[in-house]
């Protein structure tokens, strides 16, 4: 069968996808606009001249034209007064606490550690004038205090004003880092802030909701009547939010990581599986009701819709809804279905109206799902599972038994005598019903290959771009995703009759609310238990691109071979039979594509780094700190692993983003490691240990270095993780040292690794590192007491590089130890607009009075400084190519 939307849907993306990288002068509509006119006029002057082929060339290049123009019209639509446009040409300062002012979006979202606001922007109040903005602004309003101060009974649609300090949402400057950025501006989300007190939102008038705002009330309406039926079971009830409405906000994070490592995440988010099985049990009611095929279409169309407007417009779901949906217009028309054009078409439609949609991980996963399921897993199961289903329908027609295949209607033969012989046995008053008791085991056992099959293939064709975006590969999931798949069924029309219910019988709503809650904790149990099993899940790096491009190459003349040989076995093909070169092709690239699946879960590939050099590099983690060191020989050194203040786990729950998982490994992960030799941690306060729990987890461990042995709970449970991971804990003292492919390492401070009861930035790790003439001193936080010691001492303190002291607080940097030092290249690890003042004015002054080129990581990103022994060269992330 011709595939037709999936070639128009592709084009559309080639288009979308290259005004990302045309340039500047032609991101024009009128550019794309001729460019489409002219390839519609020629390709329909050679159809005229019965130049098929070419004519259709250039109707897909009319198509790719039009994705250009459409991506292009949508970048010339961003409105003038756009807080982000505003910010760009420097005609507003967020610098400063400004009065915003518009309506909420959805309601007040309380949170373990607080509350978040969600606001359309329709005014900011600059200077005594109010200006007229549009955009999105997030505000976030932290603890109890500050909670019980802000204006209760607030809803979507109400006006509020909101006096804070907001600015655009900053990505770390790092390769591999997390897009916060983008994946805010998808969400329409502009500006991030903190309010200091909840008494600095106030309510200003409710005008009358528009209809987004309506169906926010509606959304938080479900969550609350979801919530009121659990009221003792946080877990169960935040599973339940997530899988019905999409709400993921209460998922606790070890929840999250459980159904990360067991593959199931995908039952979290609501999707497909959750729109397939709302539709099935929508259309089952309805024909049991005796509604027309055209009026179950009707009703199971308009719901699907609805849920969809509710639950909002995530990729995922507008994916599934629009399949659904097309799926079900075509049911009354009795046309056979091409999934692949469905899914295309769907992809078209949300291509057109929003084609910044291309770049969102989520349309690409989901997409890509979709494209697995349409282009490999079905084929399998129309040659495997399809006919046996159809040859039990209508069993006892004799006369239908020639329309199957052969072997189909021998099984129909043999399941007659099954059915006879059993109706015999049985008594009188159950002999009818003999055919359902022997052909439902059969109908069950059909359904579960299908789904372990589906999940396999889902699991196999998605391995690349899963180990790219999340670094995980989960040996579990086609056996973990039997259960989840089948208890998600059951779920999802149980929970939407549930809350239905609430609405006109309490009784029978809690009652239904039990069996719901079990079958979520059932969920829960069985995935925390796969997630238990060692060695199920495993970090790894992303795979190399050619690996990437051979994988997807073969997986497509795998699907093309299935798909052949499916169409092939249909009762109505008019080529019948599987030729001989149709089923080499599919054994060989069913054999090539697990060899590279080995490849891809193994990822067998040498670490990026330059051999024979010393690499030392200082990573963007805001205010705080994270080093990387690569030696000549493939050693590998990690100082410190950043954190955030205010990032802290409350009711499982973290109130910001963890710098290690999100941060620092996929730098590491970017770098092609598994392995680290060594881990070091300078001193024990957050903002460089937070990160070290990730790293552990994450990634191969040879020891953990420390200074002094540090009695806090931080600490202590830092040195509990990496024994239960088995990473020997070396302690690191003045006068100690090492030798790794040449380069001598000398620990400078602290004095001795004694215990001390609390963490001081006095007690850090100092390291030097030498390679031939060059040298680099990591200095920790120390500050002019260890400074002064360290100089007066006589210590070995001369480097060409310099990590400097504790952010460049007005504490540290002393102009003798500067002197004794020398540095030619100095880097200060700091956030960007942090409260403390780092660094302090009277510190730069000092490097620049020394002539000392300081970059900083909070204006330059990671930092990247090379030496062959000799010279030494920096690279700095803002600067490309970074290295």
């Amino acid at each position: 069968m011709k595939l037709p939307a999936l070639w128009i849907a592709a084009a559309f993306a080639a288009g979308i996808a290259l005004t990302a990288r045309w340039p500047a002068s032609l991101e024009r509509p009128w550019v794309w606009m001729i460019a489409a006119v002219a390839a519609i006029l020629l390709g329909a002057l050679l159809a005229w001249r019965k130049q098929i082929p070419a004519a259709g060339a250039l109707a897909l290049a009319a198509w790719m034209a039009l994705g250009g123009l459409a991506a292009s019209v949508e970048r010339a639509g961003v409105p003038a007064n756009h807080v982000a446009r505003l910010i760009a040409a420097g005609s507003l300062d967020t610098s400063e606490p400004l009065r915003w002012q518009g309506r909420l979006r959805e309601n007040p979202l309380n949170l373990p550690w607080g509350r978040r606001y969600e606001i359309d922007l329709e005014t900011v109040e600059v200077a005594g004038r109010s200006l007229p903005v549009r955009g999105g602004l997030r505000a976030n309003l932290y603890g109890e205090a500050g909670v019980a101060s802000a204006p209760e009974g607030l809803r979507a649609g109400d006006r509020v004003e909101a006096l804070l300090r907001a600015g655009p949402p900053r990505n770390f400057l790092d390769p591999g880092a997390f897009d916060l950025h983008g994946y805010l501006a998808r969400q329409n989300i502009d500006l991030t802030g903190s309010l200091r007190s909840g008494e600095l939102l106030q309510l200003i008038d409710r005008p009358p909701p528009s209809w987004p705002q309506r169906l926010a009330r509606a959304r938080a309406n479900l969550l609350a009547r979801l919530d009121g039926l659990f009221p003792g079971q946080p877990e169960r009830a935040a599973v339940l939010r997530a899988m019905l409405l999409g709400d993921r906000s209460f998922v606790d994070s070890a929840v999250v990581t459980a159904f990360q490592k067991t593959a199931v995440y995908h039952v979290l988010v609501v999707a497909g599986l959750h729109v397939g099985a709302l539709a099935v049990f929508v259309y089952w009611f309805c024909r049991r009701l005796r509604f027309s095929m055209g009026a179950t279409s009707l009703v199971a169309a308009s719901v699907l819709m609805a849920y969809v407007a509710v639950v909002q417009d995530r990729p995922p779901i507008l994916r599934a809804g629009l399949v659904a949906v097309f799926y079900l217009c075509a049911r009354p028309l009795f046309r056979r279905i091409e999934m692949l054009n469905t899914v295309a078409l769907a992809a078209l439609a949300i291509l057109f109206v929003k084609p910044s949609s291309l770049a969102d991980p989520s349309f690409e996963l989901s997409f890509l799902a979709a494209g697995v399921i349409a282009g490999l897993a079905l084929p399998w199961m129309e040659r495997t599972s399809a006919p046996y289903r159809e040859g039990l329908r209508h069993l006892g027609d004799v006369t239908r038994d020639a329309g199957h295949p052969p072997r189909v209607a021998q099984f129909r033969i043999e399941m007659r005598a099954a059915v006879q012989q059993l109706a015999a046995r049985l008594p009188e008053r159950l002999a009818p019903r003999a055919g359902t008791l022997v052909t439902l085991p059969v109908r069950a056992g059909l359904r579960l290959w299908e789904i372990v099959l589906l999940s396999a293939v889902i699991q196999w064709g998605m391995m690349p771009l899963l180990a790219q975006d999340f670094h995980r590969v989960s040996l579990s999931g086609p056996v973990t995703n039997i259960p989840a798949v089948i208890l998600t069924g059951i779920i999802v029309p149980l929970g939407f009759l549930t809350l239905a219910v609430t609405f006109v019988w309490a009784r029978l709503a809690v009652a239904l609310g039990k069996m719901l809650g079990y079958c979520a904790g059932w969920l829960l149990g069985t995935v925390e238990w796969f997630s238990r099993l060692p060695h199920v899940s495993y970090r790894i790096p992303e795979s190399p691109a050619w690996l990437v491009a051979a994988f997807f190459g073969t997986f497509i003349l795998l699907a093309a071979a299935a798909r052949a040989a499916a169409a092939r076995r249909r009762p109505r093909s008019a080529r019948r039979g599987l030729p001989p070169r149709i089923a080499r092709a599919e054994w060989v690239a069913a054999v090539v594509l697990a060899g590279l699946t080995v490849l891809v879960a193994w990822h067998p590939f040498a670490p990026h780094l330059e051999r024979g050099r010393l690499e030392v590099d200082v990573l963007d983690v805001g205010q705080g700190d994270s080093i990387f060191a690569a030696f000549p020989g493939g050693e590998t050194l990690l100082v410190d692993g950043g954190g955030l203040a205010g990032s802290e786990w409350t009711g499982g729950y973290r109130s910001g983003i963890d710098v290690g998982e999100e941060v620092v490994s996929p730098y590491l992960w970017s770098r092609g490691l598994q392995r680290l030799d060594v881990v070091a941690l300078t001193h024990a306060h957050h903002d460089h240990l937070d990160g070290l729990h990730s790293v552990l987890d994450n990634f191969r461990v040879g020891q953990l270095w420390i200074g002094r042995d540090e009695q806090t709970p931080a600490f202590r449970s830092l040195l509990a993780h990496a024994r239960a991971r088995g990473v020997a804990i070396v302690h690191q003292a003045q006068g100690a040292g090492f030798a790794w492919s040449g380069v001598r390492g000398e620990v400078l401070w602290p004095p001795d690794a004694g215990p001390v009861n609390d963490a001081s930035n006095d007690d850090s790790l100092v390291l030097r590192l030498s390679d031939g003439r060059v040298r680099f001193l990591l200095a920790g936080d120390i500050q002019q007491h260890v400074e002064d010691k360290l100089v007066a001492e006589h210590a070995p303190l001369g480097a060409e590089f310099l990590k400097v002291p504790h952010h460049g607080s007005k504490t540290s940097s002393t102009e003798e130890f500067l002197a004794a030092v020398g540095p030619r290249v100095a880097v200060v690890s700091v956030g960007a607009v942090n409260p403390f003042g780092h660094p302090a004015e009277n510190v730069l002054e000092r490097y620049e009075r020394d002539s000392v080129r300081l970059l900083r990581t909070d204006r330059d990103g990671a930092v990247s400084v090379r030496t062959d022994g000799r010279e030494i060269s920096v690279h700095s992330f803002t600067e490309p190519p970074f290295p």
